[in-house]
C-alpha cells in the first residue's frame, strides 16, 4: 500500500513541476512576442520620426524658395500647406481602409 502512495504522490510531485515548466515556457513565449512586437513598433517608430523630420525641413526650404520667387515668403508657406492639405485628402479617400487593414494584419501576424 506503501509503494502506491508514494508512486502517486511522486506522481503528483512530477504534474507539479510539469506544471510550473509549462508555466515559465509560456511566460517565456509570450515575452519573446511582446519583445518582437514592441521593438518592430519602436523602430518604425523611430525611422518614421527620421523621415518626418526631413519632410518638414525640405518643405520649409521649398516654402522659402517659392517665397523668394513669388516675393513673399508667406505665399511660398501657403502653397506648400495647400499641396500638403490636398496630399492628404487624396491619399485619405485612396489608401485609408487599405493602409488600416495592412497595418492590422501587420500587427495580426507579429502577436502570432
Amino acid at each position: 500500500m506503501e509503494d502506491k502512495s508514494s508512486l502517486i504522490e511522486t506522481l503528483f510531485e512530477r504534474t507539479q513541476e510539469y506544471v510550473k515548466t509549462s508555466f515559465e515556457l509560456l511566460k517565456l513565449q509570450v515575452f519573446e512576442v511582446i519583445a518582437d512586437v514592441v521593438s518592430s513598433i519602436l523602430s518604425r517608430l523611430i525611422l518614421n520620426m527620421i523621415m518626418f523630420l526631413c519632410v518638414i525641413f525640405l518643405s520649409i526650404g521649398v516654402s522659402f524658395w517659392l517665397g523668394e520667387k513669388l516675393n513673399n515668403i508667406s505665399y511660398g508657406f501657403l502653397i506648400v500647406a495647400g499641396f500638403y492639405a490636398f496630399a492628404g485628402i487624396v491619399f485619405y479617400l485612396i489608401f485609408f481602409k487599405s493602409i488600416k487593414k495592412l497595418i492590422s494584419n501587420s500587427i495580426i501576424r507579429k502577436m502570432l
